[in-house]
C-alpha cells in the first residue's frame, strides 16, 4: 500500500486526498499550525495523522504540496529539511521558473521531484478535475496510480519539470482574468445603471463569463489564493517574453477583495469592495481626478 503525505488538507488539498484513500492509499497529514476547519476536513476524510512533519517525511513513500502558491517553496523547504528522500509532487500554481527552484530545493535532500497541477474544481461524485504530472518518466506512474479508479484524472506530459506548471498558468491567466475583468465590467455598468442592458448583450452570446454574475462573490472569496496565482502568471509571462500587464492587474483587482477571505459575500459588497483600495481608503473622490 502507498503512503502519501498531503500538504495540507485545505478545499483542494482534501478532497485530492480522499480519492487517493479511495484508492487504496494510506494519506497521512500533520495537525501542527493547521487551523479548525482544516482539521474537521482530514477527520471528515478519514486521514491519519502524525505529530510532526518529520514523521511524515519519514514514513510517506510520496509527498503532494497543495498550498496557496505564495507559500509553496517554503513548504518545500520545510519537507527538506526533514531529510525526505521520496518522491515530492508540487501540484501548486507556480511559475516554471519558481517550480524548478522547488525542485532544486527537495533535491538536496535526496528527493524526487515532480511537477503537478491541478486544473478544475475540489473532485467529488460530480466533479472531475485533471492533475497533469511532468518530470521523471519512471515515477510519474508511480503518482498517477494513487488516483485510479477515482474522480481524479491523472495525465502524464511527455516534457519535463515546468511543464505542467505552464501549462496551469497558460489556462489560469486567461480563466481567473477574465472572470476579473468580466467583474469590473460589471461594476462599471452597475454604478451608470444600465447592468441589465450589459447583461442582456452578453447573453446574446453562447458563452460569457460576462453573464456569470453568481460567480464574482465566489472569485472574490477566493482572491487571497488566486491573487499569488496571478503574480505567477505574470512571472511565467515575463520568463517568456510576453506582456504580464493583465495578469498584474488582476492581482491588484483581487487584492481588493482581500478582506473577502473564504466568506459568502453577496454581489453588493462584492461590487462595493472593488471601489476600494486594498488600504482600506475609498476610490470614489472624484474632486482628485
Amino acid at each position: 500500500m502507498t503512503t502519501l503525505g498531503i500538504l495540507h488538507p485545505g478545499s483542494m488539498g482534501a478532497a485530492v486526498a480522499a480519492q487517493a484513500r479511495r484508492s487504496g492509499a494510506e494519506v497521512l497529514w500533520c495537525p501542527a499550525g493547521r487551523s479548525v476547519s482544516s482539521k474537521e476536513r482530514a477527520q471528515r476524510y478519514g486521514l491519519t495523522p502524525v505529530h510532526a512533519l518529520s514523521e511524515m517525511a519519514e514514513r510517506a513513500d510520496i509527498i503532494l504540496s497543495l498550498c496557496p502558491p505564495a507559500a509553496a517553496e517554503d513548504v518545500a523547504r520545510d519537507v527538506a529539511a526533514c531529510s525526505y528522500a521520496g518522491i515530492y509532487v508540487d501540484g501548486n500554481a507556480v511559475s516554471p521558473v519558481t517550480m524548478a527552484n522547488i525542485s532544486t530545493i527537495v533535491q538536496r535532500s535526496g528527493a524526487t521531484a515532480v511537477d503537478g497541477s491541478v486544473i478544475g474544481s475540489p473532485p467529488s461524485d460530480a466533479k472531475s478535475p485533471r492533475l497533469y504530472l511532468s518530470g521523471p518518466g519512471n515515477v510519474l506512474r508511480s503518482v498517477a496510480q494513487l488516483f485510479d479508479g477515482s474522480a481524479v484524472q491523472a495525465r502524464l506530459l511527455s516534457g519535463e519539470i515546468g511543464q505542467a506548471s505552464a501549462l496551469k498558468l497558460s489556462y489560469s491567466s486567461y480563466q481567473k482574468a477574465s472572470r476579473v475583468l468580466a467583474a469590473v465590467a460589471y461594476a462599471l455598468a452597475s454604478d451608470h445603471g444600465v447592468e441589465a442592458e450589459l447583461l442582456d448583450i452578453a447573453e446574446g452570446r453562447t458563452t460569457s463569463y460576462l453573464a456569470e454574475t453568481t460567480y464574482f462573490p465566489k472569485v472574490a472569496a477566493r482572491s487571497w489564493r488566486w491573487g499569488p496565482e496571478m503574480q505567477e502568471a505574470a512571472h511565467a509571462l515575463e520568463e517568456a517574453g510576453l506582456p504580464a500587464d493583465l495578469a498584474n492587474a488582476a492581482a491588484a483587482v483581487m487584492g481588493r477583495w482581500a478582506g473577502l477571505k473564504d466568506t459568502s459575500p453577496d454581489l453588493a459588497l462584492v461590487l462595493e469592495e472593488l471601489h476600494t483600495n486594498p488600504e482600506g481608503r475609498a476610490d470614489l473622490d472624484r474632486g482628485s481626478l
